[in-house]
């Protein structure tokens, strides 16, 4: 079921939510967070497809903030609200606001979602791009008690990540960071199976990608040991390399979906390790709300302290028709002998 309300307000919203589950039969709320998403034209649909799909397994009432940009001066001095509203089939297992705010209306957004609010309910706010740098001071961001942002959508992703360690508040989290979980998991998994002190780590992968570059940060930071980060043509995450005394740990996925576990004194293990959707991102980002300390210590051990591996240089073959450099000092010494 879906409702169109021009020229709104958030307490006419609220009524329609109202009138909107009586008129599917289901009259009690039955959702248990409120996800907010704040996201303009070109991305919403990716946006809310995904926090939709994530809604089967956390049924939530889903925000979704679009700021309209006015192109006149007078049209950015008038305020309005527009608001779409699905429930039911239409909104996953939970039910879905789309906001869009017009005019001067799209610098007071927080006024506009907090009567929209599910009473009691912890609040988890995402950026899919464009987040702010420090989440947790922004008017929205503030409403959250989880705030989540993509380093990989940034323009200068790796940049970004510098900017997420200086503005990091308890609650902050990554979906760059979310991708790389089944990783940790696998190597951490095959250190209990073969206990042995790790000297060093390689972490290959696409030159842009900060997954790479916060799994490399998370093995130094835990393991204590020097970890290189060298580069791949992807795609994303490639492969990882732990040298250990008895010998090396490998964990290699060249085509994105099936990696292979190789160590000493045991074959070679195939490792279903999928590159994942962002809904199942989400989903698992929205099965913890507390804190998460080892992402707080991986992003602030700092991108700077890994050791770069420098792309191999070519050197410039000379032309076939330039004669060489020895050859052309000796031109003018035999000239001078001849005369």
């Amino acid at each position: 079921m879906k409702i169109d309300l021009t020229e709104t307000t958030s307490s006419k919203i609220n009524q329609a939510l109202v009138s909107a589950r009586r008129a599917v039969g289901a009259p009690a709320i039955g959702m248990v967070l409120t996800l907010v998403i704040v996201t303009d034209e070109e991305n919403a649909y990716d946006a809310l497809k995904a926090a939709s799909d994530s809604s089967r397994e956390h049924p939530s009432r889903i925000i979704a903030v679009i700021k309209r940009v006015s192109r006149s001066p007078r049209a950015r001095r008038d305020a309005r609200l527009d608001a779409e509203i699905r429930v039911g089939s239409d909104s996953g297992s939970g039910e879905t606001v789309v906001l869009r705010l017009h005019g001067e209306l799209a610098n007071h957004a927080q006024s506009v979602v907090l009567p929209l609010l599910l009473p009691d309910a912890p609040v988890v706010l995402w950026w899919p791009q464009d987040a702010p740098a420090d989440p947790a001071k922004d008017a929205l961001g503030a409403l959250a008690q989880r705030r989540i942002t993509d380093t990989y959508s940034a323009e200068h992703p790796i940049d970004e990540l510098a900017v997420r360690a200086a503005s990091y508040q308890p609650g902050d989290t990554d979906l760059a960071w979310t991708r790389i979980t089944p990783w940790r998991s696998m190597l951490a998994a095959a250190l209990d199976q073969q206990p042995a002190e790790v000297i060093s780590a390689t972490v290959e992968g696409e030159s842009d990608n900060p997954s790479c570059e916060l799994l490399a940060m998370w093995l130094a930071d835990r393991l204590g040991v020097p970890v290189q980060r060298t580069t791949s043509g992807g795609p994303g995450l490639t492969a990882v390399r732990m040298t250990t005394k008895s010998g090396d740990i490998v964990l290699d996925r060249a085509d994105g979906s099936l990696a292979t576990l190789c160590m000493v004194g045991q074959p070679d293990r195939a490792v279903a390790l999928k590159r994942r959707e962002t809904a199942e991102l989400l989903a698992e980002e929205l099965r913890r709300l507390d804190p998460d300390n080892i992402y707080e210590s991986t992003v602030k051990f700092g991108v700077e302290r890994l050791e770069k591996v420098a792309e191999p240089v070519t050197a410039k073959k000379a032309a076939p028709s330039d004669p060489p450099a020895a050859a052309k000092k000796a031109a003018p010494a035999k000239k001078a002998a001849a005369k």
